[in-house]
């Protein structure tokens, strides 16, 4: 009776390696989100840099639309595709760099550091 219990033996070892793989499982988890963080900042920065593309050729095109001059319209009233094309984009562009979001700035620490 006042012997080791076998049974109290295999459910220490057992209590340690439950611990153990869930140790791992944590280690596994850390390096999978930290994998993810980074695609995200890859995909964060390819679409500010379409993001600034697209900006960049509407602007492009509003400004040629602003120095080239105007044709007149088609004898049947109707303006052409392109001139509504290059209009839009004039628009387009207007809007896009009114309203694009202003880049974040760091606020500085409570403690001055």
């Amino acid at each position: 009776m006042f012997g080791k219990n076998p049974r109290l033996k295999a459910l220490e070892s057992r209590k340690q390696l439950l611990i153990a793989e869930s140790e791992l499982n944590r280690v596994h988890l850390i390096h999978e989100m930290t994998a993810m963080a980074g695609q995200v900042h890859a995909i964060t920065n390819r679409a500010a840099n379409i993001g600034f593309l697209s900006s960049t050729a509407a602007w492009l095109v509003a400004a040629f639309t602003t120095v080239r001059p105007e044709k007149p319209m088609s004898p049947n009233g109707k303006s052409s595709w392109g001139q509504h094309i290059a209009k839009v984009a004039g628009i387009v562009s207007a809007f896009w760099s009114t309203f694009r979001a202003q880049p974040r700035t760091k606020a500085s620490a409570p403690d001055g550091k």
